[in-house]
């Protein structure tokens, strides 16, 4: 049948080129801007291709809506019903025929038909649309269909089709790839910028710009929002616009229904404006529309692989993202876009989005691998290879839900995991949960993760409660919250719980058992398994995950009092996420499901707060203590282990230092500075012996577990511990902690002055002395201090000799003046050294 063409679109005059170019070659790249056709257009001139040999043609949409619009609009443009000539798959829905040549498909369902088959029975080219998107499942379908064509298939056709892309790049990828590049087809916009506000909150910008352009112009309007929660609040905000509006959201989510009435013209010919997500960016053509008003803000999924958490993060969007933005105001007709910034904001923006493999989870992927049979990533041909932190993470997670095995190779209960086409965690909660008959259960829990929350939380309802057992009894019409229901995500998430039983084998209208919903949400979470700690600073209820990490509560939510929680959603905060959706589980569900990884282990720590040891024995699973006890003789050596930490973490003041310990360290401290190579003394600053608190004075610490034991320490033993024997006997002869004078006094050295030891001595005991004295077997001159009888420095020196020489005279004569009944004699180094006034009258 012929394609019936109202309007000519760019992509025809490219048409004959691209037939050309994939009968000569496998592999293309087509970059067109929107608004060319290549979503309609090509794959209707390709199928009646002579290399098709009456095969299928495969196109791939990133999102559903797309695949289900691309396929309304090839069947209307051949004078069809979808389901004849095109078709399409999609999760939970699918219009295929017979006589279907043309499948559009998600993505994600057609990698688990190329992992079930990489053949591809019946298809000859699989199309790749809207490939900027960059999205994992888009990815690695084109890695697989590459290795599918080079060892299986060297007769299957792909084609790359991208609006913005590094178009270079794809074609080194593909081999034999051409490239072509088509025109575009858009009216012209004008851009106007509304100013950078970074106080007023973003949905009350946005009402106020809708309003603006409703009063300035004609036309529909599609206004950009970051999510779901920024629609309904701008859709509040506009609720007065009268009769001859309609407000309408647009975003994946959204039953089939509602984005059908978003993208079609309003039959009461009403002004439509659609507050979309990102899903608007491509692909789409929403008729009517000729004003776009631009949040510049998009929600974005970002991984951390520290936490293995992942959160939902509001940034800005991409200059190509706000050129696909502005794009659609110039699809049908001249327009005009509203940006919520300013030409200079504008600047700063990134050129292009971060690719989905550099961001988000990918336990996903590496399942996909592991099925696939790819234990090297370097082996796989990928634009960008994930980050090896990443991948790592996600095939450490695949390892303990035992879907991998140790040579990265997918297991049979991995391979289970993986047709079920959903998140390796949820994945293997149905298949183990199905093993102890709960699988109806862990179907709608799955269903339920996988979709937004079914019970509404807005101005009108207030916020739910975080109880996964409130959203099951919803499925089953019952519970507290039966009235405040969305309906149509309702019957989705029904679907959704049926289609994975089907898959399971299991009847689909078998009973959910309610209670078990801790136990089976753990099987995907186990490291989400929660433990309650108390009320924080903040008023919310604090709780340790079994990864050691934190998480609150609201204390007023009823699970704020449960001992023990099994969390399915949490907002990935590092210092403490926010619980959203979790069930109660009891001590006895955890110990039979996770008892093979529960330990019981002796905890001798230092406890801070009482500075204190304390010995328990605790019965711990990862960072939970399920139970604990004292202990009432704990090992010695554990205990002394933990002393030493407590003296590490107080710092050495704690230890009983006194006066004579501090001139023991300051000699070692000057021998050590000597270098002599008879004695290699040791280091005793402050951080050398907090780095060897175990050598030196664990030995000394057996008894002591509280900071007022150390009073009690040998601390002059542990520090003379450090000494071998012939370093003890050294150590008077060598730096003594006296001298000898002539007076016949017997004065102490300080060490502990400066680098030199310091001797003070009055004067006059150092008469007839000629040479300064020295320690150290001479090597060290001390330092003299000499001093007035009142004890008073007169003079500092090194050199004995040169002093009396020299300076004796005037300090003599300033002496004599102040203590004149002393002994002040003309000659010092004949006068007799005296410790009194005189020298005492010889006999």
């Amino acid at each position: 049948m012929t394609a019936v063409i109202q309007d000519a679109l760019p992509i025809e005059t490219l048409l004959p080129d691209i037939r050309a170019a994939l009968a000569a070659a496998p592999n293309l790249v087509l970059e067109a801007p929107p608004g060319a056709g290549k979503t309609t257009m090509v794959p209707l001139a390709l199928r009646d291709e002579a290399w098709l040999s009456g095969g299928k043609i495969v196109m791939l949409e990133p999102r559903r809506l797309a695949a289900r619009s691309a396929a309304h609009r090839m069947a209307n443009l051949l004078g069809e019903e979808v389901g004849e000539t095109v078709g399409y798959r999609v999760r939970l829905d699918r219009r295929v025929g017979p006589k279907t040549r043309i499948e559009v498909v998600t993505t994600g369902l057609f990698l688990r038909q190329l992992q079930a088959d990489p053949t591809l029975p019946g298809i000859g080219a699989v199309l790749f649309d809207e490939f900027h998107e960059r999205t994992i499942d888009s990815d690695l379908a084109l890695a697989f269909c590459l290795e599918a064509q080079a060892a299986l298939r060297d007769d299957l056709r792909l084609l790359v089709m991208s609006a913005t892309l590094d178009g270079a790049a794809t074609a080194e990828l593909l081999p034999q790839a051409r490239r072509l590049t088509s025109e575009g087809r858009m009216f012209p916009v004008e851009t106007r910028y509304l100013g950078d506000d970074s106080v007023s909150r973003i949905e009350d910008r946005m009402a106020g710009a809708i309003r603006q352009a409703l009063q300035a112009e004609a036309g529909d309007i599609l206004a950009f929002l970051p999510g779901t929660a920024e629609i309904r609040r701008v859709e509040q905000r506009l609720g007065d616009l009268g009769s001859y509006h309609i407000v309408l959201p647009l975003y994946g989510d959204l039953p089939l229904s509602e984005q059908d009435r978003a993208i079609r013209r309003d039959p009461q010919n009403r002004r439509k404006i659609v507050l979309a997500t990102s899903i608007a960016e491509t692909s789409l053509t929403i008729d009517g529309v000729r004003l776009v008003v631009d949040s510049g803000l998009r929600r974005v999924p970002r991984f951390d692989p520290v936490s293995g958490m992942s959160r939902l993060t509001t940034t800005k969007v991409s200059q190509a993202a706000a050129t696909q933005r502005r794009g659609r105001a110039g699809r049908t007709q001249p327009g005009i876009c509203y940006r919520l910034w300013s030409p200079q904001s504008e600047r700063a923006l990134p050129a292009f989005e971060a690719p989905e493999i550099l961001a988000v989870d990918l336990a996903p992927l590496a399942l996909e691998l592991a099925v696939w049979g790819i234990t090297e990533i370097e082996t796989l041909k990928l634009l960008d290879p994930p980050p090896a932190a990443s991948l790592a993470q996600a095939r450490e997670l695949l390892a303990e839900l035992e879907a991998i095995d140790d040579k990265l190779l997918a297991t049979s209960p991995g391979k289970a995991m993986a047709a079920l086409g959903v998140h390796p965690r949820l994945a293997h909660m149905m298949v183990r949960a199905k093993e102890r008959g709960l699988g109806a259960l862990a179907c709608d829990i799955a269903a339920i993760l996988s979709e937004r929350d079914p019970i509404k939380q807005d101005r009108q309802y207030g916020p739910a409660d975080v109880d996964l057992r409130d959203r099951l009894d919803v499925l089953q019409d019952r519970g507290r919250h039966s009235g405040k229901v969305d309906r149509p995500l309702r019957e989705r998430i029904r679907q959704s719980a049926k289609d994975w039983r089907r898959q399971l084998d299991l009847p689909s209208d078998a009973a959910a058992a309610r209670d078990a919903a801790g136990a089976v949400l753990a099987l995907a979470y186990p490291d989400r398994l929660a433990q309650k700690r108390g009320r924080n600073p903040d008023g919310m209820e604090s709780f340790r995950l079994s990864n050691g990490r934190g998480a609150v509560l609201g204390a007023a939510d009823p699970l704020a009092n449960q001992d023990f929680l099994a969390i399915g959603a949490l907002d990935g905060d590092k210092r403490a996420a926010r619980i959203f959706l979790a069930a109660p589980i009891t001590l006895d569900e955890i110990e039979a499901d996770f008892g093979q990884a529960i330990i019981d282990e002796t905890i001798v720590a230092w406890n801070p707060r009482s500075e204190t040891v304390d010995a328990k024995s605790q019965r711990r699973l990862w960072s939970l203590v399920l139970a604990e006890k004292p202990l009432a003789n704990p090992p010695r050596g554990q205990l002394a282990e933990a002393m030493a930490t407590g003296i590490r973490q107080m710092g050495l003041a704690c230890l009983p230092w006194t006066p004579d310990l501090h001139t023991l360290r300051a000699r070692i401290a000057l021998l050590r500075r000597l270098n002599d190579p008879r004695h290699s003394w040791p280091d005793l600053s402050d951080d050398a012996l907090l780095e060897s608190l175990e050598t030196w004075l664990l030995p000394y610490l057996d008894g002591k577990t509280r900071r007022a034991h150390l009073a009690n320490l040998d601390l002059r033993e542990a520090l003379l511990s450090t000494l071998d024997w012939q370093q003890r006997q050294a150590l008077d002869r060598l730096a003594p902690t006296h001298l000898d004078v002539p007076s016949g006094s017997r004065l102490p050295l300080d060490y502990e002055g400066g680098d030199l030891p310091v001797l003070a001595v009055r004067l006059q005991e150092m008469f007839g002395a000629t040479d300064t004295p020295t320690i150290a077997d001479g090597k060290v001159q001390v330092l003299l201090h000499l001093l007035s009888p009142a004890r008073r420095p007169v003079q500092v020196t090194q050199d004995l000799k040169s002093f009396w020489a020299n300076g004796y005279r005037a300090v003599k004569a300033d002496l004599k003046g102040q203590y004149p009944k002393h002994y002040w004699p003309d000659d010092p180094l004949i006068a007799e050294p005296t410790a009194r006034a005189k020298p005492r009258p010889r006999s």
